[in-house]
């Protein structure tokens, strides 16, 4: 197949100005459990919509470990969890209890106001040499829809688009790309895909998407002349026809991207929105802790703690890049 009919004829852009910004991620040991932070960075808040991006593990529980992610808050954005590897369980405030495994995808819209938890189930910790390695983002929402009502939808490996050509595969797993929808209902223009590159494979990123980057996770990639290895977000130019190639032990690639939102993003904790009085109220809403007739509620199954707001957060304030 054509990776993109509706590219134009010439050649992609060979040179150093190819790649906009550069951004190595910040890590963080979450005892034992190593979480690696591309966005937002001090370089860039967002591409496209994408407005947090972390790379979880590759990580192994010898003992009866896992991940264990109390219940806490959001508005203003949706979440979307992506496994290469391992799998737990999400709860949240709609009621909802979802594994999640390999090549699947939650999502989770926020809009104004939920609360999930993450965490191994008792089975898999009696399993030790579980792995975990996956990806998790932010996608902030577009004003007009900051205060919908939440939702959660889970889609099966096999419900996203898969495409192909010569080396290159790759999941669609939000948005549209290359003639491809992917099913997760979106609020914005958005493209995301997972794509895995036999050695010295092309593959060229959709150019029908204002913002673009790439995210490697595993092995590496050329750009224009430059090698880059695991661990590296490249952000492109608008408007330029971009094509990567896998180094000799050949990538896995996170593409993402889509249009850029009319409004800067202010960011405190886990909340996301274009006011900064909203995210004020969300704060003091969670601090009360009032399940009963505040806006929070606790998720069903996993409502006896929750992650509160610690001195030192509370003394912080909501930012934009």
């Amino acid at each position: 197949m054509s990776w993109n009919p509706t590219h134009k004829p010439g050649d992609p852009v060979t040179g150093d100005e190819a790649i906009e910004t550069l951004i190595i991620p910040r890590a963080h040991d979450l005892g034992g459990f190593e979480v690696r932070r591309a966005l937002p960075a001090p370089q860039r808040q967002m591409v496209g919509p994408f407005i947090f991006f972390d790379q979880m593990g590759p990580a192994e529980f010898l003992t009866a470990g896992g991940i264990d992610v109390r219940p806490h808050p959001h508005i203003g954005l949706g979440t979307v969890t992506y496994l290469y590897q391992g799998q737990f369980e999400h709860r949240d405030s709609l009621g909802t209890q979802q594994m999640i495994e390999p090549g699947e995808v939650n999502w989770m819209v926020a809009g104004k106001g939920v609360t999930h938890s993450e965490r191994t189930t008792p089975e898999d910790r009696a399993r030790p040499g579980q792995k975990l390695f996956g990806i998790q983002t932010w996608i902030a929402l577009p004003e007009n829809r900051e205060e919908m009502a939440p939702e959660f939808e889970h889609h099966k490996k096999g419900a996203l688009p898969m495409l192909s050509d010569g080396g290159a595969e790759a999941r669609l797993i939000l948005g549209s790309a290359y003639g491809e929808s992917s099913p997760v209902t979106m609020q914005s223009e958005i493209f995301y895909l997972d794509v895995v590159l036999q050695p010295g494979a092309p593959f060229p990123l959709p150019d029908n998407h204002e913002d673009r980057g790439i995210y490697v996770t595993e092995g590496e990639i050329e750009v224009a002349g430059q090698t880059f290895e695991a661990g590296r977000m490249m952000v492109f130019r608008p408007g330029d026809r971009i094509s990567v190639k896998a180094g000799p032990r050949g990538a896995r690639l996170m593409a993402l991207g889509g249009a850029t939102l009319n409004e800067p993003r202010y960011i405190w904790w886990n909340f996301v929105s274009s006011s900064k009085d909203r995210i004020e109220e969300a704060k003091e809403a969670w601090k009360r802790a009032d399940w009963q007739k505040g806006p929070f509620t606790l998720p069903p199954g996993d409502d006896q703690e929750f992650i509160p707001i610690s001195p030192e957060l509370d003394r912080t304030r909501p930012k934009t890049w």
